[in-house]
């Protein structure tokens, strides 16, 4: 249980650190200098003092979901095995899918209760984005549970690191390949969407926060970050299952796997441009394939 809050804890403090990583990974690699690593915590820090404004025809859901969003976020972080210290409990794979689920539709259903056009057509987006990322995300973690024998996550993760070397065979890599792409869309990051822009034609999480501000906007732009979060350290956790045992030496590989997988991903959003809206769900369907094809071969031929 200790473990669990220490996880916890953890992603919560490290989230908006995690985002600024990226965003000065990115400039690096395109030769600029970027904003501050701890931008986003100032960010926050801003727009909690900030007056809320609120839009007339809108009802009592405009202020209340994104405590439901935030609330159902941190909920799915409880379940992901940060550290991995004896932290094999009930963080059941399609319980967390179905939390990142009530925040997706928390959010669209605040963004429709506004009124610009704008958040409207991000909610769309978002719901038709959402109906590919979902299935993508259940199947890669079921594959690497049917793979790993067991549907919970520190249970999946316990498992790839009694496995050793067997843990990086065939199967397991084309699951693991499928759930960074899928961790990237859950994201919003490149190529899916950009977190960065505010072009109205474009964008599709951010189009949904126009109409909001202040705390509601801190609210929705922490959960956006723990999720992110939550998602990196999953995916280093399930992809390098090392550094359990001692909290010590697990603290110091969860710094290393959330490190290395926030560079991967400025690497893959410094290399890509944002793909065309209609081409996002094709990606996403390339995605779910491969972890079936995974889920084929660890079947047929093991590992």
């Amino acid at each position: 249980m200790t473990d669990g809050i220490v996880s916890l804890l953890l992603i919560l403090v490290a989230a908006p650190f995690i985002r600024g990583l990226i965003q000065k990974a990115k400039a690096f690699f395109q030769m600029r200098n970027g904003s501050p690593l701890l931008q986003p915590y100032a960010d926050l820090w801003k727009l909690v003092h900030k007056g809320e404004v609120i839009p007339e025809p809108s009802t009592f859901l405009f202020t209340a979901l994104p405590w439901v969003n935030f609330a159902a976020t941190v909920a799915a972080t409880t379940l992901v095995p940060a550290l991995g210290v004896g932290q094999v409990g009930p963080g059941d794979a399609i319980v967390f899918a179905a939390l990142l689920a009530l925040a997706r539709f928390a959010l669209i259903v605040a963004a429709f209760d506004g009124t610009s056009n704008f958040t409207h057509m991000g909610a769309s987006r978002e719901m038709a984005i959402g109906a590919v990322i979902e299935p993508a995300l259940i199947g890669c973690l079921a594959g690497l549970a049917i793979v790993g024998g067991g549907s919970g996550l520190g249970a999946i993760a316990e498992s790839r690191h009694l496995a050793g070397p067997a843990a990086f065979g065939p199967a397991a890599l084309m699951i693991l390949v499928a759930l960074i792409l899928v961790a990237q869309a859950e994201s919003g990051r490149v190529p899916f969407d950009n977190p960065d822009t505010h072009l109205e034609l474009t964008m599709v999480h951010e189009g949904m926060l126009l109409e909001h501000s202040g705390r509601s906007l801190a609210l929705l732009a922490y959960a956006a970050q723990i999720k992110q979060a939550a998602l990196i350290v999953l995916t280093g956790t399930l992809l390098f299952p090392v550094g359990w045992g001692e909290l010590l030496p697990a603290a110091l590989a969860w710094i290393v796997r959330v490190v290395a997988i926030a560079l991967l991903f400025a690497c893959i959003e410094t290399a890509n441009a944002k793909l065309r809206i209609l081409r996002v769900p094709q990606l996403l369907v390339t995605a779910t394939a491969i972890a079936g094809a995974g889920v084929v071969v660890g079947v047929t031929l093991g590992g």
